[in-house]
């Protein structure tokens, strides 16, 4: 959403904002405590407690909530410890350069991660920025597709790693490059595996599955699938998050399904053997980015890589 702001009306909050006391509500978010933050800046924890009461008045909300004996970041105060933290750190760049030094630490590319995408995909998509010359650090975050793109928007992140395009009407600017596409696998435990690989899928009727949430693209698939084959298996748990489902079925608790990319992985890191496969449901993956022509060089290596050796898809399809 975008808001048009009076140069009268920016010049007043402007005017308002002390780096000062910003700099104290940074230290004691980092602290967690403003006796810390006092040791940690070497004052009075009543000099603290007095600018950080200058900066509320200032944002006109609180930052912090009390817990206990420590203090937690309010809504707005995560908002706030957010800029600050690309603040001090654009700041620290600022005082090496004017020193003469290099800028301080490796570039960074920020990646949002959509929370029900396989977080072995996710990895095996970002390692290469890792491994390549270059001198790239990567800060990852997970959370759901509308909040990342919102953060895209803002240009808080680079890109996006999703298992879904972006979603189309809601006014931001966005470009999803589809990475590949792979078929899925079903996953058991080692007799579990054995028993329901026998008359598969049929045999899924009678299996307890682990599934994503229902308002992902992969289980809208997965309904739909069961329906065409007239299977009501019994769903004993849902999840969010793929690794967590993951881990409930290494303790045989339940089957799952996966991208069958990377099939030896999680046999290998969850002891679980395959089921059975399906090529007819296709799980899409892409990287979501502010243009349509790739401009950061990391980004461009990680929709190079994963078409070649991870997918082996040359598409170059965005939308």
């Amino acid at each position: 959403m975008y808001y048009r702001v009076s140069k009268a009306a920016e010049r007043s909050e402007l005017r308002h904002l002390n780096y000062g006391h910003l700099h104290y509500f940074w230290v004691v978010a980092r602290e967690g405590s403003i006796a810390r933050a006092a040791e940690a800046l070497h004052i009075t924890p009543q000099t603290i407690s007095g600018q950080l009461k200058n900066l509320e008045a200032d944002v006109g909300e609180p930052l912090f909530s009390r817990v206990g004996r420590g203090l937690v970041l309010s809504e707005k105060g995560k908002v706030v410890f957010g800029y600050a933290n690309d603040i001090f750190a654009i700041g620290s760049e600022l005082a090496s350069v004017v020193r003469g030094q290099r800028p301080g630490g490796p570039a960074t590319l920020a990646i949002g991660i959509v929370n029900s995408m396989p977080k072995l995909i996710a990895q095996r998509l970002i390692a290469p920025v890792l491994c390549d010359e270059g001198s790239v650090r990567v800060r990852c975050v997970e959370e759901p597709l509308e909040r990342l793109l919102g953060d895209l928007a803002l240009h808080r992140l680079d890109l996006v790693l999703s298992d879904q395009p972006h979603m189309r009407g809601l006014g931001l600017r966005a470009y999803s490059h589809r990475l590949g596409e792979s078929g899925l696998s079903f996953f058991a435990r080692g007799s579990d595996a054995r028993r329901f690989r026998r008359h598969f899928p049929l045999s899924l009727a009678n299996a307890e599955l682990l599934l994503p949430l229902p308002n992902t693209a992969l289980r809208r698939r997965l309904d739909e699938w069961f329906e065409s084959l007239g299977v009501a298996p019994m769903v004993v748990g849902e999840f969010d998050d793929s690794a967590l489902m993951k881990s409930f079925a290494e303790a045989g608790l339940g089957l799952f399904a996966s991208p069958t990319v990377i099939e030896e992985e999680i046999c290998r890191m969850y002891r679980v053997r395959v089921v059975g496969r399906v090529e007819s449901i296709r799980e899409r993956f892409y990287a979501i980015t502010p243009e349509r022509r790739l401009k950061h060089d990391s980004v461009a290596l990680i929709t190079r890589v994963a078409r070649r050796d991870l997918f082996g898809d040359g598409s170059e399809t965005s939308a």
